[in-house]
């Protein structure tokens, strides 16, 4: 493993200093979600994420990350991770996945969720059932003495299993005093095989799961990515660290 490959193990003491960046993630995510509605824009959604940020005195972890201009990732519908908020009002039927992350006494906190907006199809709500469940799946299986793939299949199998596909151009990854570390964490894999979970990780966890196939396409802005055949996709995250009695939600609320 090269050095920059290194996976820091954090001290009860970072968890816990972890938790409480986390716990501001958790706190907006769910203020924003609260707030996604039909005739909003999602713009309008990161007005208020800014206000939230600055009055809790926490830094943006996204704005400014290789030159990504804003502090919410908006993806609505087709589009699968670092869709940019946007004058686009939020319409009946659509789905919004909204990633966020904060960076707060030297350390990162990172999560995402699905939300429906208004009433969605039968197919939309069950992608963002079985995405949100993927998740639950993969943070269960985020225990001491594992292997990382143990996660990426738990994943896999169950969103396949399904009828959906995952994506594979985009992957989770380790999380602490830099918002991306070691080791990536992809969502798939064959179970048994990657580096042995030790106490003391931490990793953000996020299956992004596609309604039609897994190929990703990015727009010419440069961030957006969008599924290539249109199909509809939901992503879902958690920072979780590995703990000697079991995975320890650091991004729920």
């Amino acid at each position: 493993m090269k050095e920059s490959e290194i996976i820091t193990l954090k001290t009860p003491a970072e968890i816990e200093k972890m938790r409480v960046s986390n716990l501001i993630v958790a706190e907006i995510l769910a203020k924003i979600s609260e707030k996604a509605a039909p005739g909003i824009a999602t713009i309008e959604l990161e007005r208020i994420c800014e206000e939230d940020l600055s009055r809790r005195r926490a830094k943006s972890a996204f704005k400014g990350y290789r030159g990504y201009p804003f502090c919410l990732c908006t993806s609505v519908n087709d589009e699968v991770v670092h869709g940019m908020p946007s004058e686009r009002i939020l319409k009946d039927g659509d789905i919004l996945s909204i990633d966020f992350g904060v960076e707060y006494n030297g350390y990162y906190g990172d999560a995402a969720v699905t939300v429906p907006i208004g009433n969605v199809s039968d197919k939309a709500d069950k992608l963002i059932n079985i995405a949100q469940s993927a998740l639950n799946l993969a943070i269960d299986a985020a225990r001491v003495g594992n292997r990382l793939f143990d996660i990426s299949y738990a994943v896999q199998n169950y969103t396949e299993a399904n009828g959906f596909s995952v994506v594979r151009t985009f992957v989770g990854h380790g999380i602490g005093r830099e918002l991306h570390e070691p080791p990536q964490v992809p969502n798939y894999g064959p179970p048994g095989k990657g580096v042995r979970l030790k106490e003391g990780m931490v990793l953000a966890i996020e299956p992004m799961i596609n309604a039609g196939g897994s190929e990703v396409i990015i727009l010419g802005d440069g961030w957006t990515a969008v599924t290539k055949d249109g199909s509809l996709s939901a992503h879902f995250e958690h920072s979780v660290a590995i703990t000697d009695r079991g995975p320890y939600v650091l991004s729920k609320l």
